[in-house]
C-alpha cells in the first residue's frame, strides 16, 4: 500500500512538473539566459521572493532596457522602475514605514501605483489597495479599521481623505498647482529624484497584498494573501494563451484582483504594461490599437460600453493584433460574449472567481461559442466542486454551493472573519452547477437566492433571460419582501429600445418557469455600479418600485 501511495504521489508530482514546463515553454517564459543572468535571477528570487519586490527586480535583471510601463507620462523601462522604487523605499523608510506596517495605495492606473507597490514591498510592509470609487464614509471606515501607517494617493482624492485620520500621506499623480496643496504634502516624483537609487537589503518578511472586497452588499473587507508562486501563473496560462513579451493594455482597475493579477503576470512574462488613468471606451480601443497590444484586460461592463459606441467609431478600430481579451470581475452576460466575438473575433476569455478564491474557472472562446452562459472549466491546479447542504458533492445538473481549491486562497479577512472551508476547499460565495459537458455554470450569489411561494429563484437566471431581449441594455434583479409569497422578484431594467413591462414579463414567461417571472419591473436610466463594474444591489434595494427612468 505504501509503495502504491508513493508511486501515485511521484506520478502526480512528475505530471505537475511536466505541465509546468509545457505551459511555461508555450508562453515563452522558458528561454536561454546566460549563466550570469540566471545566477542573478536565482539570487533575486531567493532574497526578495516572487511578490512585487522580487518579481519586478528579476525583470530589471533579465531585461533592464525593455520598456515595462507605458502611461500618459511616457515610458519606463524595467531598470528605471527598479531604481525608482529603490529611491522611494528609502524615502518611505525615512518617513517611518517599517517591516510589518501597512501602507494604503489609492491610485488610478499609472506608474505611481506600480512605484508605490514595489517600494512598499521592498520594505517588507503590507500593501492595502483602496478602491478609487470609495465614498467618503466607506473610505473613513476602511482606514480606521486597517490603520495604515501612510497613504499614497492621487491628488484628486485629497478631499475624500480629509475626513480620515491619516497622519502621513504622499501624493502620486498630481494635476493641480503646487501652491494649492496642503503644506508639507510631498509628491512621489519629488522623493524618487531625491534619494539614493542603489540596491537595498531585503527585509526579513515578505509583503502581503490586501485586496478589498467589492462591498456591494456592505462595508468592504480586507482579503490578504501572501505572494503567489509560479503555480498560480501556470494555472491561468494553462487555459489563457498569453505570451512573454506581449504588450498588454490593462484597462481593469489595478486595485482590483483582476487588474492586479495581470500586473503580477507581467512580472513573469515580461509584458509591457500599457495603462491609462481612467477608462473611456473609445480611448481603450484606440490605446489597444495604437500601442500595438496583443492582449487587453477588462471587466464586462467595459466590453458593454465599447460595443455601445457608434458604428462609425467601431468600424474605425482595428484589433487585429489582439489575441486575448481577458474579462473578469463580474458576471459576463451571454449576449455580450457573443456580440464581442462577432465584432472582434474569437479572442474573449472569461474568468470566474472572487476576491477570496482568486480564480476558479476559465471559459475559452470555444467554451463561449458552445455555451456563452457558462463559466468554462477549472484551469490546471484548481479544484472546483459543487456541494449540497450536507457537504456532499453533487452530480452534474444539480445546483449547489461552489467550493474552490487553488494556490491563491486568501488567509481570512483582516477583521478576523473567514469564508467557509470544506476539506480544503473554500466557498466562493456563489451557487452553480456543472453541465454534462463539464462546464461550470454560476447561478448567482448563495445569499441572493429568494424563496417565492415555496420555489427557489436565483436572480441571475432571470437577469440573463431579460438581457437577451433585443430592447434591453442591462438588468439587475433582487428579492424584496412580499406579504403573500414571502419574497418576490423585482427587476431593474435599462432599455435600449421601446418595450413595456408586460412585454418583458411575457418574454420571461416564454423562456422560464412561471414562478420566475418578476412581479415588478422598474425602468432606470442606468444601474449603480462600483469601479469594478459590479452592480450595487444594496442601492437598488433602497429604490422604490414606483420609480421610473
Amino acid at each position: 500500500m505504501i509503495g502504491r501511495d508513493l508511486a501515485g504521489t511521484l506520478t502526480g508530482a512528475l505530471s505537475g512538473v511536466g505541465t509546468t514546463v509545457r505551459v511555461l515553454g508555450r508562453a515563452g517564459v522558458i528561454r536561454p539566459y546566460g549563466p550570469r543572468t540566471l545566477a542573478t535571477i536565482g539570487l533575486v528570487v531567493a532574497r526578495w521572493g516572487t511578490g512585487p519586490a522580487g518579481g519586478f527586480a528579476t525583470l530589471a535583471a533579465r531585461s533592464p532596457h525593455q520598456v515595462g510601463v507605458v502611461d500618459e507620462l511616457g515610458e519606463l523601462t524595467w531598470g528605471e522602475l527598479h531604481r525608482r522604487s529603490n529611491s522611494l523605499a528609502r524615502a518611505l523608510a525615512e518617513r517611518g514605514v517599517k517591516e510589518g506596517d501597512s501602507v494604503a495605495v489609492m491610485c488610478r492606473n499609472h506608474r505611481g501605483f506600480i512605484d508605490a507597490s514595489i517600494a512598499v514591498a521592498k520594505l517588507g510592509a503590507d500593501i492595502l489597495y483602496l478602491n478609487t470609487a470609495f465614498a467618503g464614509p466607506q473610505l473613513v471606515d476602511v482606514l480606521e479599521r486597517e490603520a495604515p501607517s501612510l497613504v499614497v494617493h492621487d491628488e484628486e482624492f485629497t478631499g475624500l481623505l480629509a475626513g480620515a485620520h491619516v497622519e502621513k500621506r504622499l501624493l502620486a499623480w498630481t494635476d493641480g498647482d503646487a501652491s494649492d496643496r496642503p503644506d508639507g504634502l510631498e509628491t512621489l516624483e519629488q522623493l524618487v529624484t531625491a534619494y539614493d537609487e542603489g540596491d537595498l537589503q531585503p527585509p526579513d518578511r515578505h509583503a502581503r497584498i490586501v485586496i478589498l472586497t467589492s462591498g456591494t452588499t456592505g462595508t468592504p473587507k480586507g482579503a490578504p494573501r501572501k505572494e503567489a508562486g509560479i503555480d498560480a501563473a501556470v494555472s491561468l496560462l494553462s487555459r489563457m494563451p498569453l505570451r512573454a513579451g506581449w504588450r498588454t493594455h490593462i484597462a481593469a482597475p489595478l486595485f482590483h484582483t483582476w487588474g492586479f493579477a495581470h500586473l503580477a503576470l507581467a512580472m513573469l512574462l515580461g509584458s509591457t504594461v500599457v495603462l491609462r488613468r481612467t477608462f473611456d471606451p473609445a480611448t481603450a480601443l484606440r490605446t489597444a490599437q495604437d500601442e500595438r497590444c496583443q492582449s487587453m484586460v477588462v471587466i464586462p461592463v467595459m466590453l458593454q460600453r465599447m460595443l455601445a459606441l457608434e458604428p462609425e467609431v467601431l468600424d474605425g478600430i482595428d484589433l487585429g493584433r489582439v489575441q486575448v481579451v481577458a474579462s473578469s470581475g463580474s458576471a459576463l452576460p451571454a449576449t455580450l460574449a457573443e456580440a464581442w466575438m462577432d465584432r472582434f473575433g474569437d479572442n474573449l476569455y472569461n474568468i470566474y472567481g472572487s476576491t477570496e478564491v482568486a480564480y476558479a474557472s476559465i471559459a475559452t472562446p470555444e467554451d463561449l461559442r458552445a455555451d456563452p452562459s457558462s463559466a468554462g472549466r477549472p484551469p490546471h491546479g484548481t479544484v472546483v466542486k459543487i456541494l449540497g447542504e450536507d457537504g456532499s458533492e453533487l452530480p452534474p445538473g444539480e445546483t449547489g454551493r461552489i467550493f474552490v481549491g487553488n494556490g491563491l486562497l486568501f488567509e481570512g479577512y483582516t477583521n478576523g472573519g473567514h469564508k467557509e472551508v470544506v476539506d480544503g476547499l473554500m466557498s466562493s460565495g456563489d451557487v452553480g452547477y456543472y453541465d454534462e459537458a463539464g462546464r461550470l455554470h454560476v447561478a448567482g450569489r448563495d445569499d441572493d437566492m429568494i424563496v417565492s411561494g415555496g420555489e427557489n429563484v436565483f436572480p441571475q437566471e432571470v437577469e440573463d433571460c431579460l438581457v437577451a431581449h433585443e430592447h434591453v441594455h442591462e438588468v439587475a434583479a433582487i428579492g424584496v419582501a412580499d406579504d403573500d409569497y414571502g419574497q418576490r422578484l423585482r427587476a431593474f431594467v435599462v432599455r435600449s429600445g421601446d418595450v413595456t413591462e408586460d412585454q418583458l414579463r411575457e418574454h420571461v414567461k416564454a423562456h422560464l418557469a412561471r414562478f420566475k417571472v418578476p412581479r415588478e419591473i422598474v425602468f432606470l436610466d442606468e444601474l449603480p455600479r462600483n469601479a469594478t463594474g459590479k452592480v450595487l444591489k444594496r442601492e437598488l434595494a433602497e429604490t422604490s418600485g414606483k420609480e421610473q427612468g
